[in-house]
């Protein structure tokens, strides 16, 4: 029969800290530099260069969806909380930017694509499958302002749900493993449950040796009583 080992018994986490996500490999990240190449050209291209305070806005409102992400993966080594926060940081500021993108539109009597336009869904299909910036920068100069502000617009919304998805995750990580708090009490103890059961385990081995010395010691004292 085999023994019962007390130490497979010990639960203990094996580290602390979350693993670092490479946030280069998420789809959401890849759109938000997509989105960030764009707006940049297309505020060389379509915006006046001085005296106009949107350039600089959604261009930092392109860079900060972005960054957001970097940050919010970075501070989720230790914080869930954190990463959650700044995801959000950067779905607010994409939403930002989305809507500079339906402003020029408005105030130029430009097209805002719909399912009745003959390109929009040519134009959701393509959003939808590339995510990285090399696709989309042979248009960057082809493109005209509507052009560019549709497929803006539909990058924005991929991104957006794909970020809401990611914080959806991140709510059933926190509520099945918890924050830093409680993976460093769970640490805790799982290492004294280990050293309870290497106490238990050697303890055990303790009296099983004395048993066995006791009955030794009966043999010998029968041994020498069989010899008189």
């Amino acid at each position: 029969m085999e023994k019962h080992n007390p130490l497979q018994s010990a639960v203990v986490i094996d580290t602390i800290l979350r693993h670092e996500k490479n946030w280069e490999s998420l789809f959401f990240y890849q759109k938000t530099v997509a989105l960030y190449m764009m707006t940049y050209v297309f505020c060389q291209r379509f915006l006046p260069q001085y005296g106009d305070r949107t350039v600089d806005q959604m261009v930092q409102a392109a860079r900060s969806g972005k960054q957001n992400i970097v940050e919010g993966m970075a501070d989720g080594v230790t914080s869930i909380e954190m990463e959650m926060k700044l995801i959000n940081v950067a779905r607010a500021s994409l939403r930002e930017l989305r809507e500079d993108y339906i402003d020029y539109l408005l105030t130029r009597q430009l097209i805002r694509w719909g399912n009745d336009h003959p390109r929009y869904h040519q134009m959701l299909d393509f959003c939808r499958i590339h995510n990285k910036s090399e696709f989309y920068e042979p248009y960057f100069y082809r493109w005209n302002a509507e052009e560019m502000c549709n497929v803006a617009l539909s990058l924005c919304h991929f991104t957006d749900k794909m970020m809401v998805s990611y914080e959806r995750y991140l709510e059933k990580d926190f509520k099945e493993n918890g924050g830093i708090r409680e993976r460093m009490t769970a640490a805790r103890l799982g290492y004294r449950n280990i050293q309870r059961a290497t106490i238990d385990a050697k303890e055990q081995e303790i009296k099983t040796l004395k048993e066995e010395i006791e009955k030794l010691k009966a043999e010998i004292e029968k041994l020498k009583n069989q010899n008189k």
